[in-house]
């Protein structure tokens, strides 16, 4: 292994020139927090129910699952239930799950909103090696059906409310679905209708009694078993089972543990985390694993983002995690309280932004940068965030530079932002505590894989060059086993033991990782020039007056245009400004303001020196934002292209028209 000249990068392999219609391979680099080698294996650490079981012997009197009590009607405290009760109940989950005549090997789906006996029933199946396939919670009823006969679910656990989307899928479902438990009560009707199918369904206190009196064997579980199979939302097609093995999850902690040690930032038995963001997706699920592993507490939120910040001012987390969206909504939601604070307010709070932020720049850490401004600024920020937090983890799609910058300032917190897929189970790579430099990268490779970029000559990336540009390559022991049933996808994108990601990189000065592109979004214009769209999303995205962009274009015309969803609070300003009257509706319908924004986007393109194709021709305001009601983005908020194109044909075709 040689030192490199990034320096969070050690290089592991040299690079390969392009051969035999393979394209060039950058060199291949693994995390300087792995230069003596990867975390070793764990001695008797080889399932995810071993990271239960161990953690329950050393911790049993931890506080583990907590729900806020409800009482006449209002929402109280939390209150836990410790390791040792939550392993008393795993047991007897397991018990009645096995006196079905479910066992080692099948498939147990799980459908809901995270709750304490959303872990619990997928503790039972880790005990008793059960598949655990998550039901996507914003999946619908198609996908839900897809997925319970494509997994062979033969028994489901489901939040009391989901049970009418769940009769949806019948009778095909039937065919494999035998048992249905649900996280709360159940009506006759509901049984009456299940028992038709030949579907038993029980309320949860039903289900609990099955096992009484029975004890049976756990199986010998190897770290090849397969843990779950989670089913990611395809942008294109159906959804994919992603096969995760426990050797997957356990790999990925131990590199996450060694990661926070490195930066000085371990968790500890004291933490608490707010599980909101889906446990169906493997960014919460690995997250709520490192937690368990550490003996931690996990507080549940009430499933009503409405009352979020209700749920974190009375849990008052430790570390938070979130998908760029809530943030999104935390910084508008801030910079609001601060244009509307008065002249004086927002003085001081611009005075104070700029010096913390000019001492993080000069390289101190965020809590040395300016305590005084932390103290009398930042710290009601701090409190809108329980009062605890010290690491904002954010995760599953781009977050934009300048919320991210502001948060790393105000939040009073390290904010890291972190890149992986399903595949890849979750973290790959993540940002690094108080290395403003890292700004708008997802930061170097965690230290359990090994990465390199490959170069896609058809978009003029190359992996070789200077600032070298390449698909990202991922290898090491947390990819995934396979596509559930689909050899052929799975040999699409594992070669020669590296996975291609799909997702186009650059390496930075420091070693991190900078996300520019995706492989597959490009085409042609009619003058034959390829347009990189997500690229140019990224771009156009930092124009501060709009919350989202899609871009278009197609090989018979020659120019670009956009759907926009405008910032309501920006647009209404401007307009108030301009003399431009009207609700945010009709305003979107304005010539000015459509004038306004494109001469916005048209400022940012000069900026970063787009060239002429790839400047915005026309432009479309939507107020009503992208959203997954109208089948526009997947449940992690990315663009469904085909179904943007198909939503807004006439308004593009006269775009187009009128444009010329």
């Amino acid at each position: 292994m040689a030192a490199t000249k990034y320096k969070y990068l050690i290089e592991v392999e040299k690079a390969k020139e392009a051969k035999d219609g393979k394209p060039s391979q950058g060199p291949v680099y693994r995390s300087l927090f792995a230069k003596d080698g990867f975390p070793p294996p764990i001695p008797g650490l080889d399932s995810c129910w071993d990271v239960f079981r161990l953690s329950v012997e050393k911790n049993p009197g931890n506080p583990m699952l907590g729900r806020r009590e409800i009482v006449n009607g209002k929402a109280g405290k939390y209150v836990w239930l410790t390791y040792k009760e939550v392993y008393a109940m795993v047991v007897k989950i397991g018990n009645s799950i096995r006196s079905c005549g479910v066992g080692e090997g099948d498939k147990c789906g799980i459908y809901g909103v995270n709750c304490p006996e959303w872990i619990m029933s997928m503790e039972a199946c880790n005990a008793h090696g059960l598949y655990c396939v998550p039901l996507y919670d914003t999946l619908g009823a198609g996908a839900v059906e897809f997925i319970i006969c494509h997994a062979e679910v033969s028994i489901a656990f489901t939040e009391e409310k989901k049970i009418p989307e769940l009769l949806k899928t019948l009778p095909n479902a039937a065919k494999h679905l035998k048992t249905l438990v649900s996280f709360g009560k159940v009506t006759p009707e509901q049984k009456e209708t299940l028992e038709k199918y030949g579907v038993a369904l029980y309320s949860w206190n039903e289900f609990l009694q099955l096992g009484d009196n029975k004890d049976f064997d756990l199986p010998v579980k190897k770290k090849s078993d397969i843990c779950t199979i989670m089913y990611t939302s395809g942008t294109t097609g159906d959804p994919k089972g992603v096969l995760i093995s426990n050797d997957s999850i356990i790999t990925l902690l131990a590199g996450v543990k060694r990661l926070l040690e490195s930066v000085n930032e371990q968790l500890n038995e004291k933490d608490v985390y707010l599980s909101f963001l889906p446990l169906a997706h493997i960014f919460d699920r690995v997250i709520e694993e490192l937690f368990i592993w550490t003996g931690a507490s996990i507080g549940f939120w009430r499933g009503d983002v409405k009352l979020l910040t209700e749920d974190i001012g009375e849990l008052k987390p430790t570390i938070f995690c979130a998908v760029p969206r809530v943030l999104d909504r935390i910084y508008a939601g801030l910079t609001q309280r601060i244009a509307t604070g008065g002249f004086v307010k927002k003085t001081m709070f611009n005075f104070a932004y700029s010096y913390k932020y000019h001492n993080m720049q000069k390289g101190h850490a965020h809590g040395d940068a300016s305590p005084i401004a932390d103290k009398i600024v930042f710290s009601k920020v701090k409190q809108g965030l329980g009062g605890r937090v010290r690491l904002i983890l954010s995760g599953a799609a781009p977050l934009s530079t300048h919320v991210e910058a502001f948060l790393r300032v105000v939040a009073c917190a390290h904010v890291l932002q972190g890149y992986g897929l399903t595949e890849t189970c979750a973290g790959t790579f993540v940002s690094l505590p108080n290395e403003l430099s890292m700004l708008g990268t997802v930061g170097p490779p965690v230290p359990n894989v090994d990465v390199c970029l490959e170069s896609v000559p058809e978009m003029g990336y190359d992996a070789l060059s200077d600032t070298p540009r390449g698909e990202i390559c991922v290898k090491g022991n947390t990819l995934f086993s396979g596509y559930y049933k689909r050899e052929d996808l799975t040999k699409e994108v594992m070669i020669d033991g590296w996975f291609h990601t799909g997702d186009v990189g650059e390496w930075q000065p420091d070693g991190s990782l900078k996300i520019i592109d995706r492989k597959k979004n490009i085409f042609k214009l009619s003058q034959g020039e390829y347009v990189a769209v997500e690229n140019l999303e990224n771009i156009y995205g930092l124009v501060s007056d709009i919350d989202a962009i899609w871009v278009y274009g197609n090989s018979f015309e020659s120019f670009l245009i956009a759907v926009v969803n405008p910032n309501k609070q920006a647009i209404e300003s401007w307009a108030e400004q301009n003399g431009v009257s009207g609700d945010f509706n009709s305003l979107c319908e304005h010539t000015r303001v459509k004038e306004y924004i494109l001469g916005e986007l048209n400022k940012i393109a000069k900026e970063k020196k787009l060239k002429g194709f790839e400047v915005i021709k026309a432009v479309h305001l939507d107020p009503e934002p992208f959203d997954m009601e109208r089948d526009l983005i997947t449940p992690t908020y990315k663009k469904k292209r085909p179904q943007l194109l198909k939503y807004y044909k006439e308004i593009i075709d006269n775009m187009y028209k009128s444009a010329k």
